[in-house]
């Protein structure tokens, strides 16, 4: 009984949670507007995507500042991760990981205002024109992006036998190959899984994006909400079936490495009580 119970349970969360997801991806291949009556299965609200422009400079320009946060954060986390790790001290090491949790806890809304504040003020200070653009949306990004790269890095680096980099140097390798060959590898899967939580955050992202950019550039989510104050035609619909299919692939990997690095782990600590 209690089975059932906890099945039915289950069962009603996730169709609360997907029913939404699920109505959009039917309708998008309606072959009219309506969202009461399905006319026909149709690629038309595709086909009329491919042909907005100005949604489809939206789309490219979120692509372009979601990869470009991705690389700059992917790279600073794991270096951030990597000191973080090295640290001797546990009263410093605290207060670094409760600065770099801010980020994450803190309001969109509240981040998002407090950074246009900033930009503009420094924009004023040396004379700008126009304080917000594409860098301060890639500021904004790196910023609230940083955080989850250096939580994925840093259990990895603490899961590593910290005798490895020593044995690789004792074997004859330097520092930075002792990085590139031992640490590294070992590294990766937190790097990946961080680096497609940070694209799927920087795409998604709509709050803080709005109030740190600027006329000349516009993303996916706020060409959606400028369309939402007079009407969202179905072609967006068949745009956020796109985006949940990509979204859905990243996830899918990243739990797949994640799976795989447990599995890894598994193998060596048997190998190791053995």
């Amino acid at each position: 009984m209690k089975k059932t119970i906890s099945n039915i349970l289950t069962g009603l969360v996730f169709v609360f949670l997907f029913a939404p997801i699920v109505v959009l991806l039917f309708f998008s291949f309606n072959n009219s507007k309506s969202l009461s009556v399905f006319s026909g299965f149709s690629f038309r609200w595709y086909r009329e995507l491919f042909k907005d422009r100005n949604t489809l400079e939206a789309l490219r320009n979120t692509l372009v500042l979601a990869a470009s946060a991705t690389v700059i954060s992917t790279i600073m986390g794991t270096a951030a991760a990597w000191g973080i790790d090295r640290l001797r001290s546990r009263w410093y090491r605290g207060v670094i990981n409760t600065v770099t949790d801010i980020p994450m806890t803190n309001p969109d809304i509240i981040t998002g205002i407090s950074m246009m504040l900033m930009f503009v003020f420094v924009g004023r200070l040396f004379g700008a024109k126009n304080s917000l653009n594409f860098w301060t949306m890639l500021i904004s990004h790196v910023t609230f992006c940083l955080p989850y790269v250096i939580l994925q890095v840093l259990p990895k680096l603490k899961q590593m036998d910290r005798s490895l980099p020593e044995a690789a140097m004792d074997l004859g390798c330097t520092p930075m190959r002792a990085f590139l060959k031992v640490e590294l590898p070992e590294m990766l899967p937190g790097i990946v899984t961080g680096a497609i939580m940070a694209f799927t955050l920087s795409l998604d992202d709509f709050v803080i994006s709005y109030f740190t950019s600027g006329t000349g550039f516009q993303t996916l989510p706020i060409r959606i909400y400028s369309m939402t104050k007079k009407t969202v035609t179905p072609k967006m619909y068949a745009l956020a079936t796109i985006i949940f299919f990509v979204t859905l692939s990243l996830l899918l990997i990243s739990n797949f490495i994640e799976s795989s690095d447990e599995q890894k782990a598994e193998k060596k600590e048997k190998k190791r009580s053995k």
